[in-house]
């Protein structure tokens, strides 16, 4: 028998979430092969995902746009997206906190959704549990994401400015 490591504690902004429950982490684990093969997919399947997702009749892939926190590079990374019902967006945080979108999205503060044809600029990326992010998914959806072990979300509020996307800069807006 293995003896697992202790899980960090999330931190979670005031009002936010419960801070006395800390949700259950991720069960999805791959060894170094495992995400090897599954960057090595990614890389031949996100352009092809990219031209269907966020389109007018897509409610279930949305485009993160967001900047690489190293390189400062604008990359649109196709996600599963969610309109939250207080506003803003519900991400499951599928393949854990490796990610590198999430990533940049924590370390920014902040990025731009395409859902559904439209551009939304959101900020406040704040990790929530499934029992919060539930009311933005179908029965079937929140099933299916329970199945296979998503208890983890990256919650993002609509960021309230003057000004369009475009007119501050950020990635995704203006072409």
């Amino acid at each position: 028998m293995s003896e697992q490591a202790e899980p960090r504690p999330l931190v979670f902004p005031a009002g936010t979430e419960n801070t006395s429950q800390r949700p259950a982490r991720n069960m999805i684990r791959f060894g170094p092969r495992t995400r090897r093969l599954i960057r090595a997919v990614a890389r031949v399947a996100n352009p092809l995902v990219l031209r269907i997702a966020g389109r007018r009749h897509m409610p279930i892939v949305g485009i993160a746009h967001h900047r690489g926190r190293k390189s400062g590079r604008t990359y649109a990374t196709p996600l599963g997206v969610r309109p939250a019902p207080g506003g803003g967006f519900v991400i499951p945080v599928t393949f854990s906190e490796a990610s590198q979108w999430y990533q940049n999205i924590r370390a920014a503060g902040w990025c731009v959704i395409t859902y559904q044809g439209a551009d939304h600029t959101v900020a406040q990326p704040t990790v929530v549990s499934r029992a919060t992010a539930g009311p933005a998914y179908p029965r079937y959806e929140r099933l299916a994401l329970r199945l296979i072990g998503i208890n983890e979300y990256l919650l993002l509020t609509d960021a309230s400015g003057s000004g369009s996307a475009a007119d501050r800069g950020e990635p995704g807006a203006g072409g």
